[in-house]
């Protein structure tokens, strides 16, 4: 009897990905209520419940797509809300679970830690809470400077107490890479030639997607070119592999989308083809980061060509890093994706970068989440395009903003009918918690390996 009990407890258990998938599910439900409430509302009137549920989902999957304006729509009750919700949303409802855990004192139990463990991909354990406080911490205090830092640019603006609450949700936002904000209905268009908020949210935004991993390396190695006296040289070469492949590749993009931006909106006068060749860089480069993910905007993204369209496409496609606030396949999967073609094509036995091997485990899950999003993209885009009738172009922009947790939009969103609503608000769920975790959720096994090995197949393939 005792077995059986067992047994039948293992089985009714909960995965790591079950408990992830419920959770951020959980969060986004009481956030719905919580909008709906009157209070929660400028003007006092009940929500109804598909707008609130939108707007739960695009806060907690941090991705700033929204059907009403946020500044207007909501009263401050409404908008604190919506800022906790992003909070959680870049955090993950596992790190707010460990952080009420750890105020209450209690221990985590290994499946605790291991649930931890899964949700950042992390090789082990060890010092894994260690790891969560430092997250927590140092999550607070970029945000904490990034306010102090809008306030002197939105207190002359807002007035003090606006100014310090626009501040404090612009960093939170930013750093969140949700695209969010309480400032009016044109995002930061009417900031495009202002270098201290361009440049603050830039920050924010780059601080966020290129994932805590690398900010603990990077600080940590800092810290010991400082003492040691080593030499920018020495500072990159005691780097981990991880950081400075995701330091690379995050600065390709900026720079390869800044000049792409440029190229196909120089002359475009509802862009950036008025601004000064100053301006127009700074525009380009703020678009370059704001695909990664982010969703805020200082020109209007309607107006952008067809060509920058189709690159915001990709770009938002990819996201940001592992281990952060950003969404997208992350720039690692996409790498390890290219470098084994390319050491295909090269005749290579396997895939090396930085003199590191990239094992056959790594390279099917990356291939795995590179096929899996795409294909769930491509279905919510033509899903789009027939309940909504919305031009492909749109509709694609749209999406890809949604999987992505991007935030962008070509005025679509504020648009969309029901049907359209439920299909991006699919994207913006799938593309936070990603399409193999709900695929992982549905799964009736724990396990389904080949531990039986085959004679090999003969099938032709290109």
């Amino acid at each position: 009897m005792r077995v059986f009990n067992e047994t039948k407890i293992e089985k009714s258990r909960l995965t790591s990905t079950q408990i992830i998938v419920l959770g951020f599910l959980l969060a986004i439900v009481v956030g719905s209520f919580l909008l709906m409430i009157p209070a929660a509302t400028a003007r006092g009137e009940h929500t109804d419940f598909i707008t609130a549920l939108f707007t739960a989902t695009t806060s907690i999957c941090v991705t700033g797509l929204v059907v009403v304006d946020t500044f207007s729509h909501w009263s401050f009750l409404g908008q604190l809300i919506i800022l906790i919700l992003i909070q959680i949303g870049g955090f993950g409802v596992i790190t707010l679970y460990s952080a009420i855990m750890m105020l209450m004192k209690k221990k985590f139990s290994l499946s605790t830690r291991l649930l931890i463990q899964d949700y950042y991909n992390l090789d082990s354990i060890h010092g894994l809470i260690k790891f969560l406080i430092r997250v927590i911490k140092d999550t607070f205090i970029v945000e904490g400077i990034g306010a102090v830092l809008y306030s002197f640019v939105f207190i002359p603006k807002f007035g003090f107490f606006k100014g310090i609450w626009v501040s404090v949700f612009n960093a939170v936002s930013a750093f969140c890479n949700a695209g969010m904000d309480v400032m009016g209905a044109n995002s930061l268009i009417d900031y495009q030639a202002n270098i201290p908020v361009n440049l603050i949210t830039i920050t924010l935004i780059v601080l966020g997607g290129v994932g805590y991993v690398v900010w603990f390396d990077f600080i940590e190695n800092l810290k010991r070119s400082v003492k040691h006296r080593y030499n920018i040289r020495i500072f990159w070469k005691r780097l981990g592999e991880h950081s400075k492949l995701v330091i690379n590749l995050t600065l390709f993009l900026l720079i390869s989308g800044t000049i792409l931006v440029m190229l196909f909106e120089w002359d475009n006068p509802d862009t950036i083809g008025k601004m000064t060749v100053g301006n127009k860089v700074l525009a380009s480069f703020f678009q370059s980061v704001t695909f990664r993910t982010a969703g805020f905007a200082t020109v209007p993204q309607e107006s952008l060509t067809p060509s920058t369209c189709i690159v915001g496409c990709m770009y938002m496609f990819i996201g940001g890093s592992p281990v952060g606030t950003a969404g997208g396949i992350k720039t690692v999967t996409i790498f390890v994706v290219l470098l084994n073609v390319f050491s295909f094509i090269r005749n290579r036995t396997e895939p090396v970068v930085f003199s590191r091997a990239v094992s056959e485990k790594l390279i099917n899950k990356a291939s795995a989440i590179v096929m899996s999003n795409l294909m769930l993209t491509m279905v919510l885009m033509i899903a789009l395009m027939q309940v909504c009738d919305a031009p492909a172009l749109s509709a694609a922009y749209e999406i890809f903003s949604a999987t992505g947790t991007v935030g962008l939009s070509r005025s679509l969103t504020a648009s969309l009918n029901v049907p359209g609503m439920i299909v991006v608000m699919i994207g913006m769920y799938a593309g936070r918690i990603g399409p193999i975790s709900m695929a992982l959720f549905f799964s009736t096994k724990r396990s389904d390996k080949n531990d039986i090995r085959f004679s090999n197949g003969h099938f032709i393939v290109g």
